[in-house]
């Protein structure tokens, strides 16, 4: 499977349908019935062009933001998206907003090179802080595992609100 970066002409239509995937699992997997729906709601065609116009965005900063898992053939397999330096203010270090491989490909090594080339993007970010981070739900026990693997540790708790 080779890593590469996302072509947004190419990949465009399939880093959607992995986002989409990704954040329904995030609602179906990480708690109740009310999160699930809310997470489903927000997954229409105009969030669709916002998220991908962010994307462009944010590799016009940081060429390989996103880098694709690409087995060969007709789609992807997952992707890693690494936050520009430019953002890096937001955490005083790297930021990996996103890492998701679909079900058919896990286990496959696909996750363990997509993280590998999130480090070396954040590794070439002048950081306030020498740090990758990332936020991940408490309940996804595979995905605490697979950080835990990597050497992820706590670094404080996020909170949040309803506005």
């Amino acid at each position: 499977m080779e890593c590469r970066p996302y072509e947004p002409d190419r990949d465009g239509a399939e880093l959607w349908r992995l986002k989409t995937e990704f954040e329904r699992g995030l609602g179906s997997n990480t708690g109740d019935e009310e999160k699930r729906t809310a997470y489903d709601a927000k997954l229409t065609e105009a969030y669709g062009e916002r998220y991908l116009d962010w994307v462009r965005w944010c590799l016009e900063r940081e060429p390989r933001s996103v880098i694709v898992a690409d087995p060969g053939g007709d789609g992807l397999a997952g992707y890693a998206f690494v936050l520009p330096e430019r953002l890096a203010m937001i955490w005083d270090a790297a930021v990996l907003n996103e890492l998701y491989v679909e079900p058919d490909h896990r286990g496959s090594g696909a996750a363990n090179d997509l993280m590998e080339a999130a480090l070396s993007i954040a590794r070439e970010q002048d950081l306030p802080l020498d740090r990758l981070v990332l936020d991940v739900d408490p309940e996804n026990g595979r995905a605490r595992a697979f950080y835990d693997r990597h050497g992820f540790e706590p670094w404080g708790e996020m909170v949040a609100r309803e506005l």
